[in-house]
């Protein structure tokens, strides 16, 4: 009898971690979705690219923003209302998507969209850590880094593929969403709470990083901001350089480029669980670099074949020195310390993800898209050389 409950309390727990791993997946497919309409919506609404980077830019501030306030508030109110509350935000944000009829609409849909992923954030992360299983003490963080990136890939492919075969190419791919954000919200509302703890309501967000930290932290910088400014480009940016290198019209194989770097840096991530923290800066870091210089080779050749494959590389790279970035970081810290860390490098990415997208589409309206990437890449890729040179300051190994 013990063990039959024992079991169904463990198939009840996998079964939860699951749930809360689909959610977070469906946010950040979510948060991909627009970017293969962005062209579309710029010849609708008669936007620049400059405002077209501005649209995907809210987002990302907007989820900082929230995510900063409301980081620890999950620890004080339980997981599941705060994950509730987040999935109603975001299926309001889908339905603005939906009725959107102007670029104010945009603006409007994705800053409510990033409160939304930002106010999920936190407590679908720190749902990982508290329901999953003693034997599988690295799922949680393996799937915590790979599941978000694969939540983009996916995003984007899907969204690019209904554009371009399927019915009603603004809209659709919203009602696919705002299907699963209601079952997802099911499956929330009838999980256990994963944390019966409770902690002291916090107003004022942590971000601070601790003296002994501060010299991996300054090291880690440069690759930090590299692999996020790569990221940002790609899901604002990439899709029209895509097709301005293919010369086609095509939006599934502008949604084909955010899914090779996105899907390749998740399995990367899966493929490099068990490496050291050092291992995965450096490695990360020469792959970043690699995939960069090719890219900047390709944008000049014109080529969409070698575009394709750099674009591979530099995922590698991407999801790599990320996974590193963060273990190297995370276990430097002491516990007390580790909220504020992350905060602190949740800024940075999330500010990296963001401004130098916008800085693009300045370049684009002034230079035009093709000599943009170009300076956009370059720029990136010094970033990413000295990210490369950081790593080597790392001397204590950390594993």
């Amino acid at each position: 009898m013990v063990g039959q409950v024992r079991d169904r309390t463990a198939a009840a727990r996998q079964t939860s971690f699951w749930i809360v791993a689909a959610t977070l997946g469906l946010f950040l497919f979510a948060a991909a979705a627009p970017s293969p309409l962005y062209a579309v919506y710029a010849a609708k609404f008669r936007f620049s690219a400059i405002v077209l980077t501005e649209v995907f830019a809210v987002y990302a501030l907007a989820l900082l923003f929230a995510l900063l306030l409301t980081g620890s508030l999950s620890d004080s109110l339980g997981r599941k209302p705060v994950i509730l509350a987040a999935l109603a935000i975001e299926l309001v944000s889908m339905f603005m998507f939906v009725f959107a009829t102007s670029v104010e609409w945009l603006f409007a849909a994705r800053i409510t969209q990033g409160i939304a992923t930002g106010l999920a954030t936190s407590p679908l992360a720190a749902s990982f850590v508290d329901i999953q299983s003693p034997e599988h003490p690295t799922l949680a963080p393996t799937v915590n880094g790979a599941t978000p990136i694969a939540g983009l890939a996916f995003g984007a492919l899907t969204s690019a593929a209904l554009v371009q075969y399927g019915p009603y190419p603004l809209s659709l791919v919203y009602w696919f969403l705002i299907a699963g954000f209601a079952v997802a919200a099911v499956g929330i509302a009838l999980m256990s709470e994963p944390s019966t703890a409770r902690a002291a309501l916090r107003v004022l967000p942590r971000v601070g990083v601790e003296p002994a930290v501060r010299p991996a932290f300054l090291a880690a910088l440069a690759i930090l901001i590299a692999g996020w400014a790569v990221g940002g480009f790609y899901l604002s940016l990439g899709p029209s350089l895509v097709l301005l290198l293919a010369q086609t019209s095509n939006r599934l194989l502008g949604g084909l480029a955010i899914f090779v770097l996105c899907g390749v840096g998740a399995a990367s991530i899966v493929a490099a669980r068990s490496w050291p923290a050092d291992r995965s800066m450096s490695r990360g870091a020469t792959a970043l670099v690699a995939g960069l210089l090719l890219s900047l080779a390709a944008i000049f050749a014109g080529s969409p074949a070698l575009f394709t494959v750099s674009t591979a590389i530099t995922g590698v790279g991407f999801g790599i020195a990320w996974l590193g970035v963060l273990r190297s970081l995370i276990l430097r810290a002491s516990p007390t310390g580790r909220g504020a860390l992350l905060a602190a490098v949740f800024i940075v990415a999330y500010v990296s993800f963001a401004v130098p997208a916008v800085v693009a589409g300045y370049l684009v309206t002034r230079i035009g898209l093709h000599d943009a990437a170009l300076w956009y890449g370059a720029a990136v890729g010094l970033l990413a050389v000295a990210g490369l040179a950081g790593t080597r300051l790392v001397s204590r190994p950390v594993g």
